[in-house]
């Protein structure tokens, strides 16, 4: 290798060079940790920090150029050599990082602000990501400087480690937030996000180290797995991203705790068993704590060890069948005597008894405090407590002696409110504590047990307590479990299996509790023709005119699906059948073709002149569609040919406008039929004659609208009211009488909606809307 080309290298162990490394370390935390940053709560940045940005940019591209000359150690017949080629040093590092090191210096910023913003652009600023790996590279060298001690380094390490993944995770989550529409801000975890009365639905004009903390906070909650509640994921991208972030964190934190273990075992210079006591007097005795404290914490030692003590921690070994009948034996009595369990089921108590764990206290012990929000609910099972409840200026309002049988802790527990009092030991006490998880998965099986227990709750006289029940998470989770049911019921209704049904009503179930659709068990099995069920159900008394929300009713159901045998037994219970707006459901079953249905609901008495919101009868239906077995059923049932609708027109012109010869001739029988029935009672009544039209009665005449201007015309404001005529024998009669009317000058043809000139009057439509023009403007 010349010379020349040597002296251009640089030594790996330069002074110089060190510094500079330094110097780009310090640029590598800062890019590590302003890119996700720059990523999720940047849309391009601000005019100082892109300043800011270019220039450490420029840096890292001087420092992509030093690199090329920069020599490094090498691996060769086990034995560590110095390159110092320029070609091979520059072939290594072309070979290994320099590609994303060159991507990693462009402006993507700026890029991205050329492209107008477009969002793909900015992922690829994520490649500057791998300046972290200098930062992994320092941490490396700094743990085999002896100088440094490992217990630090190690701890430093894994403190940025930590540090680095939960920054980078609160960024995230804040580009999960700011990637959907703003419309939909509300429905993201910082968007919906409220602390006391803070709202954060405008988040994004929000102070920037405000949204970061409050991303930072949720980051951090979420790894530590804290779940306190105040921020949660609300959208299933969020959710997902939660689940994958959780999933990591578990192992995030098992090399983190790993790590940290290994360092204190292999630091510790003792591994020696220490007497418990003699800790506690050696702490005591340094941090100068108060007397009553230090009572307090030897007396509950002294406690554990007495002779006498027994505690539950000896039954660890044995196993959990073993160790559940010794809670029943011990605890079953007693729980069924709290007075907040009284009726609940035996197999709820037992749960009960199997899930509570013993706590002691002693005399003038602080059992909970007032403001407290506690899990756990407590029972006095030996001894005598005090629940002591003060006003705002610490004055005692009011004492409470709880004795054996007794509770605490309920408004807390399920109200999640700030305890309202305050407990105290009088004397030594033994109390059985049951924590909310255990409860919360017993009323999952027994959750009927669980509106026993809040009825018993309402029993309270204070108002202020029930309010708080009823509002409270606890009643939202009884009627969402009821509900539950309901719809469980229901689908065992629907399968068929009369056997599931009365299990699940065995357990409380409500068949008369509906579902979404406001259907009942009883509107399932009657719709599906099942006999068993539905006389089961009618046996428990279930309420059998029932209607959901679309007014059907468990009979209704029966006879729409033709199932005679469920019908007949539902009203022999005294189903009575009725039909919300009986003349549209007729019209619709008409314009359905439905009919069996329609012969099964007029077999049940239903008027066949019922109308609909048009005055429409199915009568009418069915001749405007030609229907002609409809219509002869109609008209056995009684249906009126004269009936008219909105617009004046009977079944006869519906089927003179559709042009059925057969439904015509029909009609016009049952016309002539219905006009000597309805004289012959006119007649009968009054002693009037009434002169009635023959079936060979002039078919009624087409009527048309005619209006004055063109049917291009887009000028509303100009458009004049219109004529109705009836429709002459002739284009030129029909003409002259709209002149007459519509006062248009010069007027000489008519046109269709469509622009096209009429010159034959058959072939205009009853109703259809014509315009008078002059030729000039139909040209």
């Amino acid at each position: 290798m010349h010379a020349s080309c040597r002296k251009f290298v640089i030594h790996p162990h330069n002074r110089w060079y060190l510094a500079w490394k330094h110097f780009i370390l310090i640029w590598a935390v800062y890019s590590s940790f302003l890119t996700p940053m720059e990523f999720g709560f940047f849309r391009g940045l601000p005019q100082k920090i892109f300043l800011l940005d270019m220039a450490g940019q420029l840096f890292f591209l001087l420092d992509i150029l030093l690199r090329f000359l920069v020599g490094y150690h090498e691996v060769q017949s086990n034995s560590l050599s110095l390159v110092l080629d320029p070609h091979k040093i520059a072939l290594r590092y072309l070979k290994s990082c320099f590609l994303p090191d060159f991507l990693s210096c462009l402006p993507w910023d700026y890029f991205y602000k050329l492209s107008s913003n477009n969002e793909l652009v900015r992922y690829l600023l994520l490649i500057r990501l791998c300046r972290a790996f200098r930062v992994t590279q320092f941490f490396d060298t700094l743990e085999k400087n002896t100088r440094v001690s490992y217990l630090f380094s190690r701890i430093l390490k894994l403190f940025v480690v930590e540090l680095y993944c939960t920054h980078t995770a609160a960024c995230l989550f804040y580009y999960l937030a700011t990637t959907v529409p703003p419309s939909q801000h509300s429905y993201t975890w910082i968007g919906s996000l409220k602390m006391g009365d803070y709202t954060y639905s405008d988040f994004t004009h929000i102070d920037l180290w405000k949204r970061y903390v409050t991303s930072l906070y949720f980051a951090i909650v979420t790894m530590a797995t804290l779940g306190y509640g105040d921020i949660h994921a609300v959208n299933v991208r969020e959710m997902i991203f939660v689940m994958i972030y959780v999933s990591f964190d578990m192992i995030l934190g098992a090399y983190l705790l790993g790590n940290i273990t290994a360092l204190i075992v292999k630091g510790s210079k003792t591994e020696r068993f220490r007497d418990q006591m003699s800790h506690i007097v050696n702490y005591i005795n340094k941090n100068n704590l108060d007397k009553q404290i230090c009572h307090h914490i030897k007396d509950h030692l002294r406690l554990k060890y007495h002779p006498s003590y027994t505690g539950s921690s000896v039954l660890q070994d044995i196993p959990t069948t073993i160790r559940t009948k010794i809670s029943i034996s011990l605890y079953e009595q007693f729980i069924q005597k709290v007075s907040l369990f009284k009726g609940c089921s035996s197999g709820f108590i037992k749960q009960i008894a199997t899930k509570v764990q013993e706590e002691f206290f002693l005399p003038g012990e602080l059992v909970m405090e007032q403001g407290d929000v506690v899990d756990q609910l407590y029972f006095v099972y030996h001894g005598e407590l005090h629940e002591i409840r003060k006003e705002d200026d610490d004055t005692e309002e009011n004492t409470i002696t709880l004795h054996t049988y007794s509770s605490f802790g309920q408004v807390s527990f399920f109200c999640n409110k700030p305890q309202t009092s305050m407990v105290e030991a009088h004397e030594f006490c033994k109390v059985l504590r049951l924590d909310k998880k255990s409860f919360t998965e017993i009323l999952k099986i027994y959750f009927l047990d669980g509106r026993i227990v809040l009825n018993n709750l309402l029993e309270v006289k204070d108002l202020s307590l029930q309010r708080k029940l009823l509002e409270s998470d606890f009643n939202l989770t009884i009627g969402n479990m009821e509900t539950e049911l309901a719809i469980r019921m229901n689908f065992a209704a629907h399968d068929g299996h009369l056997d599931l049904v009365k299990r699940l009503i065995g357990f409380g179930a409500d068949p008369n509790k509906t579902d979404y659709d406001g259907r009942t068990p009883l509107h399932i099995s009657a719709s599906k023709g099942y006999v068993d069920i539905s006389s089961y159900l009618v046996e428990q008394g279930v309420n059998i005119n029932c209607a959901d929300k679309f007014g059907t009713t468990p009979l209704l159901e029966a006879i729409k699906n033709g199932h005679e045998e469920v019908a007949s037994i539902l009203v022999n219970a005294g189903a009575i059948f009725t039909i919300d707006d009986v003349g549209n459901f007729l019209c619709m079953t008409v314009a359905k073709k439905e009919l069996d249905l329609l012969k099964r609901v007029l077999g049940c008495g239903v008027n066949p002149n019922a109308k609909n919101y048009d005055q429409r009868t199915p009568l009418h239906i069915a001749a405007s569609e030609g229907l002609f077995t409809m219509a002869e059923v109609l008209l056995e049932a009684g249906a009126s040919v004269l009936s008219k609708d909105r617009w004046g027109n009977t079944p006869l012109h519906e089927a003179h406008t559709g042009g059925d010869r057969n439904m015509i001739k029909m009609l016009e029988v049952a016309k002539a039929s219905q006009l000597v029935e309805l004289s012959n009672n006119i007649h009968e009544t009054q002693g009037i004659y009434l002169m009635f039209a023959t079936p060979t009665d002039e078919i009624p005449k087409k009527r048309c609208i005619v209006f004055p201007f063109h049917p291009w015309d887009d000028q509303k404001a100009d458009r004049k009211e219109g004529v109705v005529l009836t429709v002459p024998q002739s284009i030129e009669e029909l003409i002259k009488e709209a002149t007459k009317h519509l006062e248009i000058p010069n007027a000489s043809c008519i046109l269709s909606e469509q622009c096209g000139k009429i010159v034959y009057v058959g072939t205009i439509n009853n109703d259809e809307k014509l315009f008078l023009v002059s030729e000039a403007q139909n040209e």
